[in-house]
């Protein structure tokens, strides 16, 4: 398949923007500028007045978790896992976590995001299908509680999710190991994770630091901040993706430069649940990858990227006083670039070519987008995701002009929301 879309303001990797044609050629873009000689289009998109960028990369979330979004809000972190969250999960059957993905990729897809890095289970194996189906992207982990007493089957559960979809979809589908965290796994079970990852060249996704109760609590049981102790289980030489990082020392950033650690920052969830503010700006000046995440919808309570890029760019402004601090197209470099690296995905989160078509083009035709100034700026700093007109992965077009092209919207909202009932009733 050859698709050729003509005439389109594209974000180039070093933050100019030029107005320019994209040749797509199966999975990968041929050409940025005029279409390679003796190259024919089996399709054109018109993307006049329309802005090119690389699609969003949501690199922390819960996606079956959509099915809990208003359901418990205004609450303490822990108060809100233990007396709420985690006892309608402990209900939720193979199909509430089919249809909670299904609601999550509809809403990803029509807000510009094209891949995800995914940890929820059981039945992640539902969450590979809602990947197969929706044309997306994404690396999906097993959630490990090491401390359950289903810890070892949740364990073989991972390895053979690694085994079954590592690969799968035509690559679309990568597996990691998921240990929720060290409060909800012992040193012990870590230690098999990363036995069991280390096997099978698998990396990890695990949340870290992300209260200061959990660093308080972590010092007093083991006397050590939760980067060093978990650094002791070997767990962080299989490489590691370690979601929110807010509440961090220098210690604790000298052990993720030592392992090479990748950041994933969630601004909004962080600030509904009073987690605390990253120090994002440190993590880059010491060439950290720092990527951003959604959460989970019931924590953000969206999955909407554009947002999460918004606050990063803003955010971490007023927490530093320093106007200077996280530009626009850096902003935009975490939600695309930088959130790819922290997935593991080499060919994915620019527009350049010979990197896989994995794009969205949003209609500036509205006046969010005037006076046209400077067009990333516009982007950041004042646009919204209902912009978004265009969504291509891997060369396959899965929204055009705001029509989903693979899945059954109306479909997913009623069984998404008949799940949900149930399971709060």
């Amino acid at each position: 398949m050859h698709t050729l879309i003509k005439n389109a303001s594209v974000v180039l990797p070093d933050g100019t923007v030029k107005t320019a044609d994209i040749a797509v050629t199966e999975d990968k873009i041929t050409k940025i500028g005029q279409k390679p000689e003796n190259w024919q289009a089996d399709a054109v998109i018109d993307a006049t007045g329309k802005l090119a960028v690389p699609g969003f990369v949501n690199a922390h979330t819960h996606a079956s978790m959509t099915l809990l979004r208003s359901y418990a809000d205004d609450m303490k972190l822990m108060d809100w896992l233990q007396n709420k969250i985690w006892p309608v999960e402990a209900n939720m059957v193979s199909d509430d976590i089919y249809w909670g993905a299904m609601l999550a990729a509809v809403e990803m897809i029509k807000s510009g995001t094209t891949a995800f890095a995914d940890m929820y289970g059981p039945n992640m194996e539902r969450v590979a299908e809602v990947v197969e189906q929706s044309g997306m992207r994404a690396s999906l982990s097993r959630g490990l509680i090491g401390a359950a007493p289903t810890a070892a089957d949740s364990l073989a559960s991972n390895v053979q999710l690694y085994k079954d979809f590592h690969g799968a979809a035509d690559g679309r589908i990568t597996v990691m190991f998921g240990p929720h965290a060290l409060y909800t796994c012992p040193p012990d079970f870590l230690r098999k994770v990363t036995a069991e990852a280390r096997a099978l060249g698998a990396e990890i996704h695990i949340h870290m630091s992300e209260t200061k109760g959990e660093v308080e609590d972590c010092l007093k049981q083991y006397g050590k901040r939760p980067f060093a102790h978990v650094a002791e289980t070997g767990l962080f030489e299989c490489g590691t993706l370690a979601a929110h990082c807010v509440h961090l020392d220098d210690e604790d950033i000298a052990i993720m430069e030592k392992y090479h650690i990748r950041a994933a920052n969630n601004p909004g969830s962080n600030m509904k649940l009073a987690s605390g503010i990253a120090p994002v700006t440190k993590l880059l000046d010491h060439g950290l990858c720092v990527a951003l995440g959604t959460d989970g919808a019931s924590s953000n309570n969206n999955l909407d990227m554009l947002e999460e890029i918004q606050l990063a760019a803003l955010v971490h402004k007023v927490d530093t006083l320093d106007p200077l601090a996280v530009p626009a197209f850096q902003a935009l470099q975490m939600g695309t670039e930088y959130g790819a690296k922290a997935i593991g995905l080499s060919q994915v989160g620019r527009l350049e070519e010979g990197f896989k078509a994995d794009l969205t083009l949003f209609d500036m035709h509205s006046a969010a987008w005037y006076p046209r100034h400077d067009l990333l700026s516009l982007l950041v700093y004042s646009a919204n995701s209902s912009s978004v007109d265009t969504v291509m992965v891997n060369g396959k077009i899965l929204m055009e002009k705001r029509q989903l092209l693979t899945l059954d919207e109306e479909r997913i909202y009623y069984e998404a929301n008949r799940c949900a009932m149930r399971l709060t009733k």
